[in-house]
């Protein structure tokens, strides 16, 4: 029986951003297990979204490693890694990026028509990306009417919404959510919590989830603290 290789792994990490003096993350070791859900903190500025860009290969680090289900991302050209993102990471970035004149729909379908791997994970599971994509805004309460609209035109909670079912359709190997509930009421949070929580769980898909809001922690197998975490130069400024 094969062993599944760890969702991320990362070794000697540092990185510091251009002109700066100093490193903003050094973090010698950090690894995350298949399936496994984690919740990660720390105040503003601490560098969690730096680490999850890291995560995902947006940015390589100066010096250390950073592997994402087997995969050694320094070892990709950045069009290679464009394309491994795409098939195994899927992304609730804090600003969105949604294309505003895309539909709703059309912004959740862009991760299977960019990924063929998305594509064929769907329909294994007996469905198409459309009805897939149906499914997912079904359960984020986001109506047929509010799919059709340009992106730009939906609320910022909606916008959230669109963007965490981007992230879900195709079963990715790893979800990365930075701030994903931030814009959602209480009810509405709770429906997303419980979407991101059930499709890791069919996927058998690591989680990786940043908030300030230390009430969600008890939904997740590990919490971690950046700040323990990072040995980089105190008093350096950070994002």
């Amino acid at each position: 029986m094969s062993v599944q290789p760890a969702a991320v792994r990362l070794a000697g990490l540092r990185y510091r951003w251009p002109r700066a003096e100093a490193d903003c993350l050094a973090v010698d070791a950090l690894t995350i297990a298949a399936g496994e859900r984690v919740f990660l903190r720390g105040p503003s500025g601490s560098g969690k979204t730096t680490l999850l860009s890291l995560v995902g290969g947006v940015v390589l680090p100066q010096a250390g490693t950073v592997e994402v289900a087997g995969q050694a991302l320094g070892a990709l050209s950045a069009g290679a890694r464009d394309r491994f993102r795409a098939d195994h990471v899927g992304f609730v970035f804090q600003l969105f990026n949604l294309l505003p004149w895309l539909s709703a729909r059309d912004n959740i379908l862009l991760a299977c028509r960019f990924s063929p791997q998305r594509r064929a994970r769907v329909a294994a599971a007996g469905s198409t990306p459309a009805a897939e994509a149906a499914r997912l805004a079904a359960r984020l309460d986001l109506s047929a009417d509010l799919l059709a609209r340009p992106a730009a035109q939906l609320s910022v909670g909606q916008q959230q919404r669109v963007a965490a079912a981007r992230a879900l359709i195709g079963r990715p190997g790893l979800v990365v959510a930075d701030e994903p509930t931030s814009a959602l009421d209480a009810d509405r949070q709770q429906a997303f919590i419980d979407l991101l929580l059930e499709e890791c769980a069919a996927a058998g898909a690591a989680l990786l989830f940043v908030s300030h809001d230390q009430r969600l922690a008890v939904h997740f197998d590990r919490v971690l603290d950046l700040a323990s975490l990072n040995r980089a130069t105190a008093g350096e400024a950070v994002r």
